[in-house]
């Protein structure tokens, strides 16, 4: 993550009416950690480092598991983290789980609350879960405080692992629905298996499928967001997937500031026709990335669709839920009454971290 600007991010904060349901206000000592499907990345109110730990939070969730065996390496990541960033000792720390969280939470609160307990004795981290909402709010700041004047649109779009935010100031909506997610429910729909897998080469009556399937999935986009939405992808399935295989594909309509639906969906039925090393002959997209590439290219389209917009704009930059979250008041009171909080989790769920902390007693 570039370095942060901390007064002027408060002040755009205060000013646009982010995080509206808490006070935001830098503090001297505070330690965040960003704690995605993916890993761990931590940041301090003092420092510009954020160092990082490759944790799969999803992997154990697709397949039917729980998160307990990754606890002991998340402990291991949440204490030694701040040594790799010279953060300093004494700090409050509070940190912020996600898609993978959100997921733990939504399958089975009376396996995840005990591991959220577990997790704090061994690291003194209180573990909040975010509602997606609220990660939306984070995103539009990280994106609006690194780009600046770049970004000219209403929103951002952030496809993570495991779920994707349409972020903006005033309105944002979010879908658990990120690139492995997605790429699954077409590996088991498809070739009744587990991802990932190869889906090409995809029929047409396929691509409607898959097509429809996205329809369904995205139909609270209209309901959550001003219809037509003017979008920037910031993330890397598509500034480094979609926007290089475009750009090898297509002769004209294709620059580095973005592309058009109409180029993106002829792409599409292009290399559905063709099996996965063909694509990486055509396209350049490697091994490791290309059995993504379509499915990528499908989840876009269907967002473009659903938003109501003809143009992605495209501006990669290293996003973390890290800046809003430091600045997140509400966050920091609830780290003070987590036992409070883990009961009102098991109660009524995500949405405890929209309660008082003040009415704990």
């Amino acid at each position: 993550m570039r370095a942060a600007r901390r007064p002027w991010l408060a002040l755009l904060l205060l000013a646009c009416g982010f995080l509206s349901t808490a006070t935001v206000r830098a503090e001297a000592c505070r330690i965040a950690y960003d704690m995605g499907s993916s890993g761990i990345r931590a940041g301090a109110s003092s420092g510009q480092r954020a160092p990082a730990a490759e944790i799969d939070f999803l992997a154990p969730l697709t397949a039917g598991r729980n998160l307990d065996e990754t606890l002991d390496q998340t402990i291991a990541a949440l204490n030694g983290l701040p040594e790799k960033g010279a953060f300093p000792a004494e700090c409050r720390r509070v940190a912020g789980g996600f898609s993978a969280w959100r997921l733990a939470l939504q399958r089975d609160a009376n396996e995840l609350i005990p591991a959220l307990r577990r997790i704090h004795a061994g690291s003194a981290v209180s573990l909040l879960v975010i509602p997606q909402k609220q990660e939306g709010a984070y995103g539009y700041v990280g994106a609006q405080q690194l780009l600046g004047e770049r970004l000219s649109t209403s929103h951002v779009l952030d496809i993570g692992g495991g779920s994707l935010q349409i972020a903006g100031a005033q309105s944002s909506y979010g879908e658990t629905l990120g690139q492995k997610v997605w790429h699954r429910h077409l590996c088991q729909l498809f070739k009744k298996v587990e991802a990932p897998c190869s889906l090409q080469p995809m029929t047409p009556e396929q691509l409607l499928a898959a097509r429809m399937l996205l329809q369904d999935k995205l139909s609270g986009v209209r309901a959550a967001l001003p219809v037509p939405v003017a979008l920037t992808a910031i993330s890397r399935p598509v500034t480094r997937g979609i926007l290089p295989a475009l750009r090898r594909l297509t002769a004209t309509g294709v620059d580095q500031s973005g592309f058009s639906l109409s180029v993106l969906s002829e792409a599409i039925e292009r290399l559905a026709l063709l099996n996965q090393a063909e694509t990486t002959e055509l396209t350049g997209i490697g091994p490791r990335f290309v059995s993504y590439l379509l499915s990528d290219m499908l989840l876009v389209e269907g967002i473009l669709r659903a938003s109501g917009g003809d143009f992605l704009a495209v501006a990669e930059i290293d996003l973390t839920n890290l800046p809003g979250l430091l600045l997140d008041e509400r966050a920091f009171a609830w780290g003070q009454h987590y036992e409070c909080y883990l009961q009102r989790l098991q109660a009524v769920g995500v949405d405890a971290y929209h309660s008082d902390p003040a009415t704990c007693h």
